[in-house]
């Protein structure tokens, strides 16, 4: 029996199946096509704020909204050819999610190096959480 793998490890196996991007690269990307989905829970979405334009589907649903073949899909995930761009809070998370998206099917599936936090530092577009969430 070979010793357990720890999640380091595993981030970076996963890692090697596909080229994550970063801030900029997402914006681009998003603004030819691609599908931002932010899969942060609700709690950071209050307190963060959203990316204009982005899919939010928590985590736990993700693969049922995103499966082209599924009955839960959402009307964006209407291919396997999609170009999603997977994002967290700090690019841990979607790691895990992209490649989860890689078993579907979903061959151009990626996440957000640095995730949500790397988005916001870049200065990028952030729809700022409403006073009453604060």
């Amino acid at each position: 029996m070979s010793a357990p793998t720890g999640i380091d490890e595993l981030l970076e196996r996963v890692r090697a199946g596909f080229t994550r991007v970063g801030p900029r690269e997402a914006y681009e990307a998003s603004r030819a096509g691609a599908l931002l989905v932010d899969i942060r829970y609700q709690a950071l979405r209050d307190r963060d704020g959203l990316i204009p334009g982005a899919l939010v589907v928590e985590r736990n649903e993700l693969e049922w909204r995103l499966d082209p073949q599924g009955s839960h899909r959402a009307p964006e995930a209407d291919s396997h050819d999609l170009q999603v761009v997977v994002i967290c809070n700090e690019g841990y998370a979607s790691s895990l999610a992209a490649v989860s998206l890689h078993a579907l099917g979903l061959h151009r599936a990626t996440d957000l190096t640095g995730g949500f936090q790397a988005w916001k530092s870049a200065g990028l577009p952030v729809t700022e959480p409403s006073s009453d969430t604060r």
